[in-house]
């Protein structure tokens, strides 16, 4: 699994004029809970780029006095203007202890109803799991190929092993649908052989006897 490192410093006062002298300074303030405590520290706003611009799952060793804490990335703060980075939020991850994160999916194959000409639309790109750390991966493979058209794929159709998915089971996360020309071609096509012809000729009278 994908793997990055920080390297930061524990931070003793978390009041705001604190806060925004190390803003001023181009370093974000964090937080790592989940563990024995709550450590509390900062690092430059470059160092959080590679996991926090990023669609990947990935692990963060964050390094604080020589420590190394083991984590997964929680929540994120922004500002509402600049965009910029103001809070990040880690889990420790502790060997027998379970934890929530969200994996990414990694759909595998081309379906049947794309080759027939249909289209393929992703409704999620991501599933919430709670799992022990020896478990967590890069993402949740999802084997699509038989899909047919106008078939879903649903969260209860994927194989999670070692995980418990915590999403509702009946959401779609893919489906084939039509294509505006394949919906064309369906309403122009020709009927269906065998259909019964009207039966005019057969109730016409007879002609009459030549005298």
């Amino acid at each position: 699994m994908k793997s990055i490192t920080i390297e930061g410093q524990l931070r003793t006062d978390s009041g705001k004029k604190a806060t925004r002298q190390l803003r001023s300074q181009k370093q974000v303030p964090g937080v790592i809970y989940g563990g024995s405590q709550e450590i509390n520290f900062s690092a430059p706003a470059t160092a959080f780029k590679d996991i926090v611009y990023t669609a990947d799952f990935m692990l963060a060793n964050v390094i604080i006095d020589g420590k190394t804490y083991r984590c997964i990335l929680k929540d994120l703060q922004f500002h509402k203007v600049t965009d910029a980075l103001l809070h990040v939020d880690f889990l420790e991850l502790v060997e027998n202890k379970k934890i929530i994160a969200t994996l990414p999916l990694n759909f595998i194959g081309v379906p049947a109803g794309v080759k027939a000409g249909g289209k393929l639309v992703t409704k999620m790109k991501s599933l919430k799991v709670k799992t022990l750390p020896k478990y967590l991966k890069e993402h949740i493979d999802v084997n699509i190929e038989k899909m047919e058209l106008n078939e879903n794929v649903r969260v209860q159709d994927v194989i999670a092993e070692n995980m418990e998915v915590l999403n509702s089971p009946r959401i779609p996360i893919a489906s084939v649908t039509l294509t505006r020309q394949l919906k064309q071609e369906e309403a122009t096509a020709p009927k269906a052989e065998g259909t019964a012809a009207p039966a005019a000729d057969a109730a016409a009278p007879a002609p009459a006897a030549k005298k």
